[in-house]
C-alpha cells in the first residue's frame, strides 16, 4: 500500500509544509506539491502536524501474568492513541523473561498482538529479585534490547557489577530501577513535609541518589550503557552530570509526572499521586527540568504501569504504586512545555523521539528519505480535557484527569500502516 500524506506542517530537525509519500513501509519523498501515486491512499493532514512516531523507553505491558491490568494488544492500542510507535516493555512479568525460552514467546507475542513495535527487556537476574545471573549473550541473540530488573532493583553490588560486566560483552544496555530497598524502608510518599502532613511514611531521597552513586561507579569500570530509570531527584541529577562529564557511558530517562507535578500538588491521601520513586520536592521537579534541558536527562519516558480501579483505590497505605501515561504524556509535555514556551516543539520531538531511538539503537526517531514510516499526525490547535474513560488501556489510573490540554492524535503510522486513527465525531 502506498500512502500520500497531504497538506501537513512536517516537524522533526526541520519544520515545513508539504507533503509525504511513503511506499512498502518507508518515506520515499518529502516535498512540496508531490503527485499522487495510482491506486494510492490520501491522508489530508489539512494543515496538522506530522512528527515522527513517539518511542518510549519504559513501559509495562503485564502481559504474561497481569492482564487484568493491561495486555499487549490494549497497550499497544494505548500507544498509538498516545502517538507512539516504539516502546520498550519492562520485564516484570509472570513468567519473568528470565530464560530463554520465555522470552522468545514474549518477542514473538509483542510481534504478533501489537500494532506498533515493541521491543522488549529480559531481566537481569533470575526471577528478577535473586542474585543468580542470564545467559546475556543467549539472551541478547534471542531478542532482548537490554536488561532490567524494574519495579525492585539490584539490591547487590556484586551481582550488579558482574551483570554490567555481562552486558557488556554483549554491548547491550543495563536499564536501572534505581533503588536501595533499605532507604527506601517502605515507604509509600516522598519523605517531607507533605508526608508529615499525610501522617504517611516517607521513601528517603536518598534510597535512588545513593544506587545510582554505586551503580555510576560500577559502569565507569566496566564501560557498561547504563540507563537510570525515571530519575526524580536534585542528587541523581548532579550524580549523572558528573558522571556524563568523566566520560561513563549513561543515560537518564524523566518522566513526565516527575517533570510536572512533586509532592506539593498532592491534594491528600490520593492513590492517584502514589507512584515509585514517589513525586519528591519542589527543588527537585526544577532540578529535572534542568538536566532535561542541559542535556543531562537525555529522555523522557512515562514508566506506563496500569493497574485495576480496586489495585489504586484506598489509601497511599494499601493502592499500588503507579499510574498510565501513554495517553497523556505527549499533550500534557506539549501544553506545559511548548505552548508555554518552555522549549520549542523540536525539543520535545527530541526528547520524546528521536533520542530515546539514537540512545538504544532503534530504527526510529526521524522524518526522512528511508525511514520507516513511523508517524503521528497530531492536532496541536484543539483544546480538550484529558478523560480515563476514553483510554484505550485498561488502566485509568492518572492525576490528570479533567486537565485541559492540546495535541490531540488524529492518526499513527506504523511502517506506512495505521496503527490509530481517531473516529470522525461530525
Amino acid at each position: 500500500m502506498n500512502t500520500l500524506i497531504k497538506n501537513a506542517i512536517v516537524a522533526d530537525r526541520h519544520i515545513f509544509k508539504g507533503d509525504i509519500l511513503i511506499q512498502d513501509g518507508r518515506i520515499t519523498a518529502l516535498g512540496e506539491h508531490l503527485p499522487t501515486p495510482v491506486g494510492a491512499k490520501v491522508i489530508d493532514a489539512a494543515g496538522a502536524t506530522v512528527m515522527p512516531g513517539l518511542v518510549d523507553v519504559h513501559v509495562h505491558f503485564r502481559e504474561p501474568g497481569f492482564t487484568a491490568k493491561e495486555t499487549i494488544r490494549t497497550g499497544a492500542a494505548a500507544a498509538a492513541h498516545g502517538g507512539f510507535t516504539t516502546v520498550c516493555a519492562m520485564p516484570n512479568l509472570n513468567p519473568v523473561p528470565d530464560n530463554v525460552a520465555t522470552l522468545s514467546q514474549l518477542v514473538a507475542k509483542n510481534r504478533s498482538d501489537a500494532a506498533i513495535h515493541v521491543q522488549q527487556f529480559a531481566a537481569i537476574t533470575k526471577g528478577l529479585k535473586s542474585t543468580d545471573l542470564l545467559d546475556y549473550a543467549a539472551m541478547h541473540q534471542a531478542g532482548a534490547l537490554g536488561f532490567s530488573n524494574d519495579g525492585v532493583g539490584v539490591q547487590d553490588a556484586a551481582t550488579m557489577y558482574q551483570a554490567m560486566k555481562g552486558a557488556a560483552a554483549v554491548d547491550a544496555p543495563i536499564v536501572a530501577h534505581i533503588e536501595d530497598a533499605g532507604l527506601a524502608n517502605h515507604g509509600v510518599i516522598n519523605q517531607g513535609p507533605k508526608a508529615k502532613a499525610l501522617g504517611l511514611p516517607g521513601i528517603n531521597h536518598v534510597s535512588e541518589s545513593a544506587q545510582l552513586a554505586r551503580d555510576l561507579t560500577l559502569a565507569e569500570a566496566t564501560g557498561v550503557h547504563y540507563h537510570a530509570c525515571h530519575v526524580s531527584t536534585k542528587q541523581s541529577v548532579e550524580l549523572i552530570r558528573d558522571a556524563k562529564a568523566r566520560g561513563v557511558h549513561v543515560t537518564a530517562e524523566a518522566t513526565p509526572h516527575h517533570l510536572l507535578l512533586d509532592d506539593g500538588h498532592i491534594p491528600g491521601d490520593d492513590p492517584m499521586f502514589k507512584m515509585n520513586p514517589p513525586l519528591r520536592s519542589e527543588a527537585d521537579r526544577l532540578a529535572l527540568m534542568d538536566g532535561l534541558r542541559d542535556g543531562t536527562i537525555d529522555m523522557i519516558a512515562t514508566d506506563h504501569a496500569p493497574h485495576t480501579a480496586a489495585e489504586k483505590s484506598g489509601s497511599f497505605l494499601t493502592a499500588a504504586f503507579g499510574i498510565v501515561g501513554l495517553e497523556t504524556a505527549f499533550a500534557l509535555l506539549y501544553t506545559s512545555f511548548v505552548r508555554s514556551g518552555w522549549c520549542s516543539l523540536k525539543d520535545l520531538i527530541g526528547w520524546m523521539s528521536t533520542k530515546p531511538a539514537d540512545a538504544f539503537g532503534l530504527s526510529a526517531g526521524r522524518i526522512s528519505i528511508g525511514a520507516p514510516a513511523d508517524l503521528t499526525i497530531m492536532d496541536l490547535d484543539t483544546a480538550y480535557q484529558i478523560d480515563p474513560t476514553a483510554f484505550l488501556s485498561l488502566g485509568h489510573n492518572t492525576p490528570f484527569a479533567g486537565r485541559t490540554v492540546y495535541g490531540s492524535v488524529l492518526w499513527t503510522l506504523v511502517d506506512g500502516d495505521v496503527a490509530y486513527q481517531k473516529e470522525d465525531k461530525a
